[in-house]
């Protein structure tokens, strides 16, 4: 049982990581390429060096947003999951994607300016950093998945 919530928590943290890590690159990117459509010429030593700064400075903001986002959702995905055995990576997806842009409707509703993070501005952009959590969604659905044996009826 101890083995087994470990396994979960580890998983968790891998695909929470994965998924903040996709969302602050997809966010660096997104506003990088707003700036080159105005004309900015920037290298890609540049767009390398932003983005990994992104990812340090951005990336555990995001990381709370997403967390934030996860818990309720894949409260929610464990509940539906054990009752639809069959449904588990739809509903840790599902839960993972709704719960994010849930999160950030909410927080563009709380907050002075127009959206906290400009990426989610364009349906294409929320849509890129919802992948990220759809996937990651999936990966920790897939990783904690009981084995045949194990699953009650």
């Amino acid at each position: 049982m101890k083995r087994n919530r470990l396994r979960q928590f580890a998983a968790f943290g891998t695909a929470w990581l994965l998924a903040a890590s996709w969302g602050s690159v997809v966010q660096t990117q997104f506003n990088l390429n707003a700036l080159t459509a105005l004309g900015v010429e920037i290298a890609p030593a540049l767009r390398l060096q932003t983005t990994l700064q992104d990812l340090l400075g951005f990336g555990p903001a995001y990381a709370g947003i997403l967390l934030a986002a996860w818990l309720p959702s894949f409260a929610a995905a464990a509940w539906l999951a054990r009752r639809w055995p069959a449904w588990r990576l739809a509903c840790f997806g599902l839960a993972a994607g709704v719960g994010l842009v849930i999160a950030i409707r909410g927080i563009d509703a709380a907050a002075p300016m127009p959206v906290l993070i400009d990426a989610t501005r364009s349906l294409a952009g929320l849509l890129a950093m919802t992948l990220g959590s759809v996937l990651a969604g999936i990966a920790f659905a897939r990783w904690t998945q009981p084995s045949a044996g194990s699953i009650k009826t």
